[in-house]
């Protein structure tokens, strides 16, 4: 579904970016910031938030 877009500048680690090239690649999106959307949409359609947001995945604490 189109709709309008809103630049937001935000900051994420340089291997989240990678993450989110490799993903618009893979599946023939036309940038990162698809890649992103997709997966904001996901989880906001599909995904368990308590899934998703109560369980710790820091890969950069230790």
């Amino acid at each position: 579904m189109a709709g309008v877009k809103v630049k937001v500048p935000f900051e994420i680690h340089p291997d989240a970016y990678e993450m989110l090239v490799l993903i618009a690649d893979r599946y023939a999106l036309p940038d990162p910031s698809k890649a992103l959307r997709c997966l904001l949409d996901y989880a906001a359609t599909d995904g368990d938030w308590d899934e998703i947001f109560k369980k710790v995945r820091c890969r950069r604490c230790g």
